[in-house]
């Protein structure tokens, strides 16, 4: 690459930070001045905020997103002696989340045009669950990249086999299905607050959000080893609680999530306009949603030239993901699957490519990756 192109990188957090900085530092003073540093009024605050903001339910803060899974399943008696229906295309932190509550995770397929649960095979699972298995007790469809899975479809089988329904939106903060958000249409949900999700903070931090006050007072609990009073443990529960100077900045960026959103819808745009004439794919919105592009992912057969080319035009990039779970060694040969042996997963892991994409990429950055892409 020559040393006069700059590059554009793929994910770039710290200028999320210095976008809103004197907001963020003012939060952050707040936080450390009050004296109270864990489960306070930022925590309780950044709760009913983005309880309001999603529109339903109620938002438990926790340490990060996988432990938003496992509280979410817990709280809703989800753990040994049951399997979660979930898919291998996704971050391995769901399937890890799913064995930390010590049910069994049943991998199934995607689709191949929306990266997200295919309803078909969960419908044949459901009705014919994979000997050997424990009882399925669970549905948890990632909404990946930033597009919410069939939900449409999804729901309804979660309703006819008595089945718990529980969304994974750590890639998709604000994405809608007929106008509703994610997170409000299951039994509980889980959000990642990891610092390059759509609301990020400035380090770890998660939220469950749950559909009923029962199950949410059960997911309060477990975050804190188990009390509801006090020191006193009513269940066995764990240490997962949302940090004050997190909650604190997340409270500033939620007020600004909407117009990033639509920042990265405009810029997905562009990226749309300009691969128009290439090899490589434009994603796939699914009718009825809106994409909240997390992530611009591509396909290509040529990868590793796609990638070296763009590098050298000042573009970087990235593969979300590189190894489907059931193939990654801790989860080979041990890992349950569907009937289809997640044959779509398989075939699209060397070829996705994520694009450059987060609100503050400059105009003129984005015009760089444009011009980039049209030189393929």
């Amino acid at each position: 690459m020559s040393t006069s192109v700059t590059m554009v990188p793929q994910a770039n957090p710290g200028a999320g930070y210095r976008a809103l900085k004197p907001e963020i530092d003012a939060a952050v003073a707040r936080a450390l001045e009050s004296g109270w540093y864990i489960l306070g009024q930022e925590v309780r605050g950044f709760e009913t905020e983005f309880a309001a903001w999603l529109g339903r339910g109620t938002a438990i803060g926790c340490g990060n997103g996988t432990d938003a899974i496992v509280l979410a399943l817990r709280g809703l008696g989800i753990g040994p002696g049951c399997s979660v229906v979930t898919v291998s295309h996704t971050a391995v932190a769901t399937v890890a989340a799913i064995e930390m509550t010590g049910a069994v995770p049943l991998l199934i397929d995607v689709e191949p045009d929306y990266y997200t649960m295919d309803p078909a095979e969960l419908a044949a699972v459901l009705a014919s669950p994979p000997p050997g298995l424990p009882p399925i007790r669970a549905v948890l469809p990632v909404h990946l990249y930033g597009q919410p899975a069939d939900l449409d479809a999804i729901v309804p089988l979660c309703w006819r086999y008595g089945v718990a329904l529980v969304e994974d939106c750590a890639q998709a903060h604000g994405a809608r299905l007929h106008g509703h958000r994610v997170g409000t249409f299951g039994d509980a949900a889980s959000f990642s607050f990891y610092p390059t999700k759509n609301l990020g903070a400035l380090g770890d931090g998660g939220a469950v959000v749950a559909r009923d006050d029962a199950t949410a007072a059960r997911i309060a609990a477990l975050r804190q080893y188990g009390w509801r009073k006090h020191y006193i443990s009513d269940d066995v529960g764990m240490n997962s609680r949302l940090d004050e100077l997190q909650a604190a900045i997340l409270r500033v960026k939620l007020a600004y999530l909407d117009a990033a959103n639509a920042r990265r819808q405009a810029i997905a745009a562009a990226y749309d306009a300009a691969l128009a004439g290439t090899s490589l794919t434009v994603p796939v919105r699914r009718p009825g949603a809106e994409h909240v592009f997390h992530l611009y992912v591509t396909r290509t057969d040529h990868r590793d030239s796609v990638q070296a080319v763009l590098r050298e035009l000042g573009v970087g990039t990235g593969i979300h993901y590189p190894m489907p779970v059931h193939l990654q060694p801790a989860y080979a040969g041990r890992a349950a699957l569907g009937p289809s042996g997640c044959a779509v997963t398989a075939g699209l892991a060397p070829l996705v490519l994520s694009l450059p994409l987060f609100p503050e990429l400059t105009n003129a950055q984005v015009d760089q990756v444009c011009a980039a892409l049209r030189r393929l």
